[in-house]
C-alpha cells in the first residue's frame, strides 16, 4: 500500500466534490476541475475529508493508489488557493511584457517571442524580468512554465536565459589562459 495514498485529503470550507462512476469534479472559489478515475480505485467523499483505497491489491493498483490521492489533493488545493510558478530572466536586454492574453519575450532573438496563455492560465510580469504563471491546474501551470523556460534555457557559462526562481545554475569555468611555460 502507498503511504501517501493512506492519508486522507482534508477538504477546506467552500470546496465541494461530486462523484460519478468514472470521474470526480472539484468545485471551489477559483473554479472547477475534473479528473477521470480508473475503476480499480475507490474514492470515498466525506464532509471534511476524502479517502482513496484500491478495490483489489495488485501491483498496478498499489501504484495508482498514491497517484490518485495526490491528484485529488492537487485539485482541492488548486480550486481553493491556486498555483503560481515564478520564472526569472537573466541577460542584457532580456525583458517580458504581457499583451492581452499573451506573453511577449525579448530574449536576444531578431524577433520577439509570443506565447499565448492556455485556458485557465494567466501571466503577470514584475520589473520586466520576473514572470508569474498562475492557474488552478498544477500540471498546466508546470507545463506552461516549462514552455516559457524552453524559449531560452539558462546557459552554463554566464547563466543567461530564463530560469525558475528556485533553480540553481552551476556555472562552468571558461577556457583557462594558456600557461606561459611552453
Amino acid at each position: 500500500m502507498s503511504r501517501i495514498g493512506q492519508k486522507p485529503v482534508p477538504v477546506p470550507a467552500g470546496v465541494t466534490l461530486e462523484m460519478t462512476d468514472t470521474a470526480i469534479t472539484v468545485k471551489g472559489p477559483r473554479g472547477s476541475l475534473d479528473q477521470r478515475l480508473v475503476p480499480t480505485i475507490l474514492v470515498t467523499i466525506l464532509p471534511t475529508e476524502v479517502t482513496v483505497k484500491p478495490k483489489h491489491v495488485t501491483r498496478q493498483t498499489k501504484a495508482l493508489h498514491g497517484l490518485y490521492r495526490q491528484l485529488i489533493s492537487n485539485m482541492i488545493t488548486g480550486v481553493s488557493e491556486g498555483y503560481t510558478r515564478r520564472l526569472e530572466m537573466k541577460g542584457t536586454g532580456y525583458r517580458a511584457e504581457v499583451s492581452g492574453n499573451d506573453l511577449v519575450l525579448s530574449v536576444g532573438f531578431s524577433h520577439p517571442v509570443r506565447i499565448t496563455a492556455p485556458a485557465g492560465i494567466s501571466f503577470n510580469v514584475e520589473k520586466n524580468t520576473s514572470i508569474f504563471v498562475e492557474g488552478i491546474d498544477r500540471q498546466l501551470v508546470g507545463e506552461t512554465s516549462a514552455k516559457i523556460r524552453q524559449v531560452r534555457k539558462p546557459e552554463p557559462y554566464k547563466g543567461k536565459g530564463i530560469r525558475y526562481s528556485d533553480e540553481v545554475i552551476r556555472l562552468k569555468p571558461g577556457k583557462a589562459a594558456k600557461s606561459a611555460s611552453a
